[in-house]
């Protein structure tokens, strides 16, 4: 069995939450253990916050698409805007060296947040539309009252 949705968001900071309440909700229903779920929320945060933050000021917004497919999610973020730089396109720029950024500094983090909690990711660009597109996998673990499982 598989489950997927898609939304269509505006870039405003109010619908970052939208979407990770609506990707959990739709884990716990289908019994997605909750460590797994909460890595896959804070991924999908980071990557709606980029998109709000780095997408065009234009009316398209940004699009999520998120899909459960036997042991594997799948998150799609994309947005309008420019895109990742040439150079760094498919991954992103190193991190600040340890110091260079005020320990509390809110941004740089996420690409590698992103990396960290899921198993495969992927940084790219639109050529056609314009705008980034970060994609990510994670395999997923079941409670035991899970009413969807792989197999």
């Amino acid at each position: 069995m598989s489950i997927w949705w898609s939304l269509h968001l505006r870039r405003e900071a109010a619908t970052v939450p939208l979407a990770r309440r609506m990707l959990l909700g739709a884990m716990d229903s289908a019994g997605v253990d909750p460590e797994i779920s909460y890595d896959l929320a804070v991924a999908l945060s980071e990557a709606c916050a980029n998109a709000v933050e780095h997408g065009s000021g234009g009316a398209d917004g940004y699009r999520v698409t998120a899909c459960i497919d036997g042991d594997t999610c799948h998150i799609e973020v994309t947005d309008g805007g420019p895109g990742f730089p040439a150079a760094s396109a498919g991954r992103p720029a190193a991190p600040p060296p340890p110091g260079a950024a005020a320990a509390d500094a809110e941004d740089g983090r996420g690409l590698y947040l992103i990396e960290t909690l899921a198993d495969h990711v992927r940084f790219a660009n639109r050529p056609q539309q314009g705008g980034a597109v970060v994609s990510f996998d994670k395999i997923l673990k079941w409670r035991d009252d899970a009413l969807v499982r792989a197999g």
